[in-house]
């Protein structure tokens, strides 16, 4: 992926050297989401071997600001030919500032060079920075019946882990 400049910041590739930074982004972010009461649990982040498979893969993007330091990042993994966006999350201090969605632009478009047939992902149906952003993105809501199996347990396992089955939904993205 070539670097995206935006002004003060850039959107690029992740480094390996940088995957620990990651989880200080998800903590920070996961309290805009508290607040919107999307979640009311403990704040959690991704596992260091789902970020090393998003890297591995080539769909971990980070936003660096202009000293190159990560304040943002999506991480996608491959799922039934798909690209899955497994987090995507931005500090609050730099949030509403257009990053979320210039990391889910980048996203796509390395999806797409490497042949994915869409784009996947779970989230919030009501917090106005989930489902509806990213119908705004062209993404689109998919019914019990549509989804893959694989989306399916996604939802299964983050219900199980305290989200609201009432607030879930899986999305997609088809090239």
């Amino acid at each position: 992926m070539t670097e995206i400049e935006q002004g003060a910041w850039t959107i690029r590739s992740a480094r390996a050297d940088e995957l620990h930074l990651l989880a200080a982004i998800e903590m920070d972010a996961f309290w805009a989401l508290h607040e919107a009461g999307a979640v009311a649990c403990e704040p959690t982040s991704l596992p260091l071997d789902v970020l090393r498979q998003s890297l591995a893969e080539q769909q971990l993007l980070v936003a660096a600001d202009s000293e190159d330091q990560p304040f943002g990042f999506l991480a996608g993994i491959r799922k039934d030919g798909c690209v899955h966006i497994a987090e995507i999350d931005v500090v609050r201090r730099w949030q509403k500032q257009g990053v979320g969605r210039r990391l889910l632009e980048a996203s796509i478009a390395a999806a797409k060079a490497q042949g994915a047939a869409g784009v996947t992902l779970t989230t919030d149906r009501h917090v106005a920075f989930n489902a509806p952003f990213y119908v705004s993105a062209g993404f689109r809501i998919l019914a019990e019946g549509e989804r893959p199996s694989v989306l399916t347990q996604i939802l299964e396992d983050e219900i199980a882990h305290g989200a609201d089955p009432a607030r879930r939904v899986a999305m997609a993205l088809r090239f």
